[in-house]
């Protein structure tokens, strides 16, 4: 999927050229040849930037990985999972795998989210009487994984930090609101497919406790005004964070880890990822700058702001869209969409924060569903792509309804 897309950028910023060229745009492939040698530079050096900030986080999350934040959030959540789970039985490997999985994910964890879920899904396999078609405890499996909630959004964080943002973490609760809107509509329509009843008294409690909570969230801040929405947001977003961190620390002095030694750990494999992303980084920005530089996005946005000017919208939010489309399709290229949307308009304009939002709203459903179905063999997915679809329009609707709400 990353290759065809990829491909699809350079040869569309080529057919693109040609056509204005004939205009008599001659100057265009100057730009694409420009552009080609600028965005490579810019990527490397935004992944160089990348590596302290990178290894900061990770080192963090090393500490609160080993000073037990995951199996914390495993005993929270765990008898809600048990609930929407049914087909599971009772002391089954299976549950604690989706339960650790989960606190994985929330916490950002990639490195350990990964190996749990597809210890998950082989964990599931093995209850599925029809191998090669999902099961519903599969697909809702699935679902969840592809528009989980993340509590500690840091490789966007880092990313903000690294391309000036005044405040990287004004983005903490919108990424909040949005990925749980995504998970909650998941959660649905898996469950309208399904036929499981959330309205079992525990499965109420937790969702009505969260849905309280984000809406209480709103519910404050849209009583204040502009400014005093971004102070306050911003005030209890790196309240938040930093809160987060001190309780991973108390939990690693309690279970008597080293912290310096754990963080140094942990920052190490920060250092790996910062230089493991760079040629990532640079095969997709090029491919983007080729096709921006060659007029093509601009022709594909410019259609969509007449468009949506034409029905009276606000169409600022046309140069997040980008993102939006990427994301189901690959985590990289919405990584590099994201980016590039930060490096054209600002980091802090309305477009670099709601491409960030949108980038945190939800998962890479299409590469999630390739991993996790393909590692156990499963070839008919069902209702498994509807679903996860459904979640990411739920989840990137959210975040522009969102980012409108913090940032006008």
């Amino acid at each position: 999927m990353l290759n065809r897309i990829w491909t699809f950028f350079f040869i569309g910023g080529f057919a693109a050229a040609i056509a204005r060229a004939f205009m008599g745009h001659t100057e265009v492939w100057r730009d694409i040849v420009g552009s080609t040698f600028d965005t490579a530079e810019t990527a490397f050096r935004i992944a160089l930037g990348l590596t302290g900030v990178m290894c900061l986080w990770l080192g963090i999350m090393r500490i609160g990985e080993k000073g037990g934040a995951v199996e914390f959030l495993a005993k929270i959540f765990g008898p809600l999972l048990h609930k929407l789970f049914p087909g599971i039985p009772k002391g089954h490997p299976a549950s604690g795998s989706i339960v650790m999985n989960m606190a994985a994910n929330m916490l950002g964890l990639d490195n350990a989210a990964t190996p749990l879920g597809l210890k998950a899904m082989t964990e599931l396999q093995e209850l599925n009487p029809e191998k090669e078609t999902a099961s519903d405890d599969q697909i809702l499996f699935l679902v969840i994984n592809t528009s989980a909630v993340t509590i500690v959004p840091v490789t966007i964080f880092t990313f903000r930090a690294q391309m000036g943002a005044a405040d990287p973490t004004d983005i903490f609760l919108p990424i909040l609101i949005a990925t749980y809107c995504s998970t909650l509509a998941g959660l649905l329509i898996t469950s309208f497919f399904q036929k499981i009843r959330l309205h079992d008294p525990v499965v109420l409690a937790y969702l009505g406790g969260m849905t309280v909570l984000i809406a209480g969230l709103v519910a404050w801040f849209s009583r204040l005004d502009q400014a005093a929405m971004e102070t306050q947001s911003s005030i209890l977003a790196n309240f938040l964070i930093f809160g987060i961190i001190i309780a991973f620390m108390a939990g690693g002095i309690r279970r008597g880890i080293n912290l310096y030694e754990t963080f140094v750990e942990g920052a190490k494999d920060g250092f790996k990822v910062a230089v493991n992303i760079i040629p990532y980084l640079v095969a997709m920005l090029v491919a983007i700058g080729v096709f921006r530089a060659s007029g093509a996005l601009d022709l594909v946005l410019d259609g969509l702001r007449s468009a949506a000017g034409g029905v009276g919208l606000d169409a600022r939010f046309i140069d997040g869209l980008p993102t939006a489309f990427m994301k189901p399709l690959s985590g990289s290229g919405a990584r590099g969409m994201m980016v590039e949307a930060m490096q054209t308009h600002g980091a802090d304009s309305f477009a670099g924060r709601l491409s960030s939002v949108i980038q945190g709203s939800t998962e890479t459903t299409f590469y999630v569903l390739a991993v996790y179905f393909g590692a156990v063999g499963i070839k008919r997915s069902r209702h498994a792509v509807i679903c996860g679809l459904t979640a990411d329009l739920a989840g990137i609707t959210a975040a522009i309804l969102v980012a409108y709400f913090f940032w006008g």
